[in-house]
């Protein structure tokens, strides 16, 4: 967020505490510059009693400081195309600009597609070192972006076989393991919400994979574990009753297996809360659990 920008976002969030503007036109100003998720955090941090705009300007600074963009000179990132099923696919992919060859994370997309924010949290993988290969899984639909009405998507998405989502990435793990700048013996995957049930789907599937991620995912069946090579870091959170109510039968299954498995619940958090471009964002659980999600693939992945 450059300097201009912080300025009109300070100006809103006063005319919101002086009375100038309700919370709904204050929302409106603010997701105009940074996404609905931001401007809802900043709101929400002044109600908590930040005072001042400033510090809320300072919790958006810090949230920024997350997002990685496309010209970051660190990383090479762009869209790639490659050889599916029956089908060419998209994704979009994101490395270090760096010489050498680096461990491989596969990343799933929610029920929105590949958006903008997928392909941000790609780029941050590639800017902690590794491979970052987000497939868009609606490739057979022209792409995310070609989509008219973004209402379709999750129908889209929920109506396709789940097998045809496993092998899109196994596709996408194919061309990712033949760059020259990739390590094909180090593997791992992260997904968000569908795309949680996606990572543990691919995770049954893909015996090479080392480690896995999924955020408040619909888990496999207890009958798949056995086939789960993969160091498993379950990501949750604690008003997400829905997908809560599934987390005893897989860590059971997981243990009875000899299955390597963490989970992790933030308290006080929705479903979604790592998305900071909607509503139910949460900052401080949002960074926290990135934190665990690359020093869980720095264990898995990139030590001996």
């Amino acid at each position: 967020m450059n300097d201009l920008q912080r300025y009109l976002v300070d100006e809103f969030v006063e005319d919101f505490q002086q009375g100038r503007l309700t919370r709904r036109e204050a929302l409106k100003l603010i997701a105009g510059l940074t996404g609905a998720g931001l401007a809802s955090q900043v709101l929400d941090v002044q109600a908590q009693g930040a005072a001042t705009p400033v510090q809320a300007a300072q919790v958006l600074a810090a949230v920024a400081a997350m997002r990685v963009l496309a010209d970051d000179p660190s990383i090479a990132a762009g869209p790639v195309r490659f050889a599916g099923e029956g089908a060419q696919l998209m994704g979009y992919l994101a490395r270090p600009a760096k010489p050498g060859s680096f461990p491989i994370v596969l990343v799933c997309h929610e029920n929105r597609g590949l958006t903008p924010h997928i392909e941000d949290v790609t780029r941050r993988l590639g800017k902690a070192g590794y491979v970052g290969l987000a497939v868009d899984l609606l490739s057979r639909e022209g792409g995310t972006a070609q989509v008219s009405d973004p209402d379709r998507i999750p129908g889209l998405l929920g109506n396709a076989p789940p097998e045809r989502h496993v092998r899109d990435f196994q596709s996408g793990l194919a061309y990712a393991k033949a760059q020259p700048f990739a390590r094909a013996d180090r593997v791992g995957m992260v997904g968000y919400c569908f795309g949680g049930g996606v990572t543990w789907r691919v995770t049954a599937a893909v015996p090479e994979l080392r480690a896995a991620v999924p955020f408040y995912g619909v888990p496999v069946q207890a009958g798949e574990v056995p086939r789960i090579n993969a160091a498993v870091l379950a990501i949750y959170a604690g008003r997400d009753d829905r997908i809560n109510r599934t987390a005893p039968a897989i860590e059971a299954a997981m243990q009875q297996n000899g299955k390597t498995f963490r989970k992790i619940v933030y308290p006080d958090v929705e479903h979604a809360f790592h998305n900071d471009t909607g509503a139910r964002y949460n900052a401080e659980a949002a960074r926290a659990a990135w934190e665990q999600t690359l020093a869980w693939f720095a264990r898995t992945l990139q030590s001996a």
